[in-house]
């Protein structure tokens, strides 16, 4: 932000004789201060409803181009692509995570002889498993690791289980390899929780989810589940 800059200038003129000059005046110009642009503000964020679709594929590449890039027919049914990541461990688990406007038109969606028969053309070789959700909290920073993380469980209370989680603090988080991406509810189950993080160091975040310090936090917490961790690699 550029700095601001007050200048004052000032002239006087004085008469050289005993007896005043008919023309002397005094003149001065201040210029007026410069007030600083206003600060941008960010648009307060919006929660938003996604559902997050589990498949099992032949061929990765020929499920993209025939099926995971096709968004014609979901647009209509209010559905848009948001992210894709392939598991870890099998690079042909693939989880999408798609924005919905309405779970109902999404569910219709699913269910259309049409784009059962897509994803079969596309090597979807095992039926593909839903979550609705809805997005809670989103941190739009630009992503650095592809590597990422997905903790689902279920809590007693979810008030109480975000005052203890948010309690830990973010640094800390970050101190284990784990950067929070965002904070989504299960649209039928409010307190099933998931939180996807961006993974640094994996190995620092694989050592903290298997520690016992972190399932006595989470047990403190509220969490009354075992927790579901999938570890994946973001493909965009």
């Amino acid at each position: 932000m550029k700095k601001l800059t007050f200048i004052l200038i000032a002239f006087l003129l004085f008469s050289c004789n005993s007896e005043p000059a008919k023309d002397d005046a005094q003149k001065t110009d201040t210029t007026a201060a410069v007030a600083p642009p206003p600060a941008e503000v960010k648009p307060a964020f919006i929660p938003f409803k996604v559902v997050i679709v589990q498949h099992r594929i032949k061929n990765f590449e020929k499920a993209e181009t025939e099926y995971f890039n096709r968004d014609s027919l979901r647009k209509t049914y209010g559905i848009s692509h948001y992210v894709i990541g392939r598991d870890l461990k099998d690079s042909n688990v693939v989880f999408v995570v798609d924005k919905i406007e309405d779970m109902e038109k999404a569910k219709a969606f699913y269910a259309l002889p049409g784009a059962k028969d897509v994803m079969k053309k596309a090597g979807v070789s095992s039926p593909p498993a839903f979550t609705y959700a809805e997005f809670v909290r989103v941190n739009d920073s630009p992503v650095q690791f592809l590597d990422g993380l997905a903790v689902t469980h279920h809590v007693k209370n979810y008030d109480a289980w975000l005052k203890s989680y948010d309690g830990k603090g973010d640094s800390s988080r970050r101190d284990y390899g784990l950067i929070e991406r965002g904070i989504a509810r299960n649209l039928y189950d409010s307190n099933t929780v998931s939180v996807l993080f961006e993974v640094s160091d994996m190995a620092k975040a694989k050592a903290r989810m298997a520690s016992p310090e972190l399932k006595k936090l989470m047990s403190d917490a509220g969490v009354d589940s075992p927790p579901t961790s999938r570890w994946y690699k973001l493909i965009k």
